[in-house]
């Protein structure tokens, strides 16, 4: 009697680490590898990833959809908490991984696998991101990650060992770029990047158009949004799927959304990588520019600070953690009134806002004028100051006092 086999589900992409891993798992543990490719938006990819896969040695394949999921419960959470990390990434590549290792483990409990293995680098964040949302599921499976225990140290090696059992990869030693593509962006690492200094080349693009190649005469987008969830573009309705693809190409076009970035990774060291999230940069804009205009300034304020811890756990793979929920429990509330319209002005990179308008604004013509009105009696405003100003006046009448107690003893002294 033949005894089956234990098996492995293998996150699965079809780009250079993840194609030399399927025969490297067969050679070095006895496996039966079941890939797993999660579509989030990779474009073309995935059409023919099921076959690539077999041909690199998998017994089966698993191709699944989620991008509606993505946008839905991983996309517009991010966007209505304004999570930016440090100041710059819009976290791409950050909130797929929860997504993509909640299906690996749906897939390994349907095949009875016991193992999961990723072609996460030992220096990277995404390690970190698939394990620590598959030990919040299932603590019990076991993680196999080739790139902590293998002999190949380089992606000049993986490309050797892919080349000698005829693997095809989309990657060569003179281009040697590390991408990530979802439907909210692209992320470019690795090569001539590792130098700081160098300026990184325009036709690395996929997504966006140089800025310097963008059209010559501005563009107008306007954005509805219904409790922070972007619902309409130019007043025309769209599921957040065709939404945001919409999105993408108008900023696209428009050379918007490009980041260039050191950043700090979780496991220590600092990385450079280039984004592009054309369709993102306009969302994040408008959402924001609709929050000036229907939250209050206390809620704004710490609204700010929430996202930066937000972002934080999102980066750092806790998204599947108790903060994490109570934090969306607090974004929900500031968001019952995010609902209106943005209109963005898009040229050659640059995106800025040039008008908002909401049923909720908190914002009254009335009473901000510079011209006469009837509402706001300016009187008032002394009152509120010296109220408001009391400390500061009860200091400086103690520094006088101290002063000029300090001078008589001096004087005193003098005599």
């Amino acid at each position: 009697m033949k005894v089956s086999k234990k098996k492995v589900i293998l996150a699965y992409s079809g780009g250079l680490d993840t194609s030399v891993i399927i025969p490297w798992l067969k050679e070095n543990y006895d496996l039966e590898v079941i890939a797993c490719c999660i579509d989030v938006g990779q474009g073309d990819e995935t059409n023919i990833v099921k076959e690539k896969a077999i041909k690199s040695g998998a017994s089966k394949v698993y191709v699944e959809d989620v991008k509606k999921e993505f946008v839905e419960n991983y996309i517009f959470p991010t966007l209505k908490a304004g999570a930016v990390y440090e100041g710059k990434y819009l976290l791409g590549t950050s909130f797929a991984r929860p997504l993509i290792a909640k299906k690996l483990v749906e897939a390994a409990e349907k095949e009875g696998a016991e193992y999961i293995a990723h072609g996460c680098t030992g220096k990277g964040n995404d390690q970190v991101r698939f394990e620590l949302s598959i030990k919040s599921m299932r603590p019990d499976i076991k993680i196999i990650a080739p790139w902590r225990i293998w002999d190949i140290k380089s992606r000049e090696d993986a490309i050797d060992y892919a080349e000698k059992r005829g693997i095809p990869v989309p990657v060569t030693k003179a281009k040697p770029y590390s991408m990530d593509r979802n439907l909210w962006h692209l992320s470019h690492e690795g090569g001539d990047l590792e130098d700081t200094w160098n300026e990184h080349p325009a036709d690395m693009y996929l997504m966006t158009t140089p800025p310097e190649k963008a059209p010559d005469k501005p563009s107008y987008v306007e954005i509805g949004f219904k409790k922070g969830i972007p619902v309409s573009i130019n007043g025309v309705f769209y599921d957040p799927v065709a939404l945001l693809e919409k999105l993408n190409k108008i900023g696209g076009e428009n050379g918007i959304g490009i980041s260039d970035m050191v950043e700090n990774r979780l496991v220590g060291m600092k990385s450079r990588g280039v984004y592009e999230t054309p369709g993102g940069t306009l969302l994040y804009t408008a959402h924001k520019e609709l929050e000036y205009l229907t939250l209050d300034r206390n809620t704004m304020q710490f609204k700010d600070m929430a996202a930066q811890k937000y972002a934080q756990l999102v980066y750092d793979g806790l998204w599947f953690t108790p903060l994490k929920e109570a934090l969306d429990a607090f974004v929900d509330s500031t968001q019952e009134c995010v609902t209106g319209v943005v209109k963005l002005k898009l040229y050659k990179g640059l995106c800025s806002s040039v008008g908002s308008k909401s049923p909720y604004s908190l914002y009254n013509k009335d009473f901000a004028t510079f011209g006469e009105d009837e509402v706001y009696n300016q009187k008032d405003s002394e009152g509120f100051i010296n109220l408001f100003g009391l400390p500061l006046t009860v200091r400086a009448l103690m520094n006088k006092k101290n002063m000029e107690e300090m001078l008589e003893a001096s004087s005193k002294k003098a005599i």
